[in-house]
């Protein structure tokens, strides 16, 4: 039981580790306009593709910016594991 339990630990934060190394282009992109610049068409598909990214990890910031959030971690991750069950029809 408590291998499986590190298993969706480790899954769910290999997850993360991804998403936030996807959104690396994200801050020079938002800083464009601020710079001077203008976002072309395709600056701004990447930028909408960059948020849709960043709701992925929304429950996990909300986690760790509740107190004692870091504890409830391990429930969040058995509770997405859970959801990728299928469920009987």
């Amino acid at each position: 039981m408590l291998d499986r339990f590190r298993g969706i630990v480790e899954r769910e934060k290999k997850v993360f580790e991804e998403e936030l190394a996807r959104t690396q282009k994200l801050m020079p992109l938002l800083m464009k306009p601020r710079n001077g610049g203008k976002w072309t068409r395709e600056e701004k598909r990447e930028l909408a593709d960059q948020l849709k990214r960043l709701t992925g990890i929304g429950p996990y910031i909300a986690l760790l910016v509740l107190p004692g959030g870091l504890a409830l971690l391990p429930l969040l991750a058995w509770w997405l594991d859970r959801r990728r069950e299928k469920r009987p029809k």
